[in-house]
């Protein structure tokens, strides 16, 4: 037990742990929404490199659309919201 516990406590001080695993992703300047409008997405570099053009970035919501579902036509209509304004 006592060579599992040292062999831990090496392995974490060479390889401290830290409160996050995300990877810094470099932000194109001025991209914010409300610097820009309020309907405008964040926008980035991709893969960091500024030579790139500008991409929107990917939205937080996650979105999933089910195909070939029946429903009737008032719910259709108010619970599909694939290719109108604003979606």
């Amino acid at each position: 037990m006592s060579g599992a516990f040292g062999l831990v406590g090496w392995h974490f001080s060479r390889n401290p742990t830290s409160s996050s695993s995300e990877h810094p992703v470099a932000k194109a300047a001025d991209s914010e929404p409300w610097k820009n409008g309020g309907n405008a997405a964040y926008q980035y570099h991709p893969g960091g490199d500024t030579s790139k053009p500008r991409r929107d970035a990917p939205s937080a919501l996650n979105e999933v659309i089910i195909p070939n579902v029946n429903l009737p036509k008032a719910l259709h209509e108010k619970y599909n919201k694939w290719g109108k304004e604003g979606y």
